[in-house]
């Protein structure tokens, strides 16, 4: 999920297309993963690659050769030296051994790499279009917050922070209202994976409404 993710600011150099692979993705995947675990007596490799690199992951994919991409990167990290400690997961960067939750955060500190292209199996100077893109945002942003003369515009009365406030009082009115989970539980009859991933993104979308009207 990392490396799928963070290709995306390489832009083209990452994925011929952008795609809004996200921590849903990720939940879904987990999900399917210990279902299959607890109904196989073996580690079906070839059905979990298959439904991650087609169906949860690979159903954003349009391009063939992101596909490709995306089932190299799933052959290469689900297979059975995953289990026997024999994995890179990048240069330099093994598998973590059988440990706790505290143990995995431990050794991702005090063992992960920095951060580079190299990680994402990239050339180095990929990288040089993104932090030019970074560059530029940032003067830009700076530039935006630099004082600008009134000039004609004097005459409206209004300082920067009242059309600052009449601007986030806009953004507040036109918010939807939050879902009433309770209610439309009551409605519902079927409790489908699709019916429980709606509801799911439903509470998401409360804590996001919420989050905006508390900040704004």
């Amino acid at each position: 999920h990392a490396v799928v993710c963070e290709r995306r600011k390489f832009g083209p150099q990452g994925w011929n297309r952008s795609y809004p692979f996200n921590i849903g993705d990720l939940t879904i995947s987990v999900n399917v993963l210990y279902n299959y675990l607890e109904s196989n007596p073996k580690v079906p490799w070839t059905d979990l690659r298959y439904l991650f690199g087609e169906i949860m992951y690979g159903g954003h994919i349009t391009d063939d050769w992101d596909r490709r991409l995306c089932k190299t990167y799933l052959e290469e990290y689900m297979k059975p030296d995953m289990l026997e400690g024999d994995l890179l997961l990048a240069p330099g960067f093994n598998i973590p051994g059988s440990t706790d939750y505290l143990g995995y955060h431990n050794y991702l500190d005090e063992e992960l790499p920095p951060e580079s292209p190299y990680l994402y199996g990239l050339h180095p100077n990929a990288e040089i279009g993104f932090l030019t893109m970074t560059s530029e945002h940032l003067f830009r942003t700076v530039l935006e917050m630099q004082p600008r003369d009134g000039g004609a515009s004097g005459g409206s009365g209004m300082t920067k922070e009242e059309k600052v406030k009449g601007l986030l009082d806009e953004i507040v009115e036109r918010l939807p209202e939050e879902f009433n989970i309770q209610e439309m539980l009551g409605r519902t009859e079927d409790r489908t994976p699709y019916t429980v991933v709606a509801f799911q993104e439903c509470e998401r979308m409360n804590i996001l409404t919420s989050e905006m009207k508390r900040s704004l």
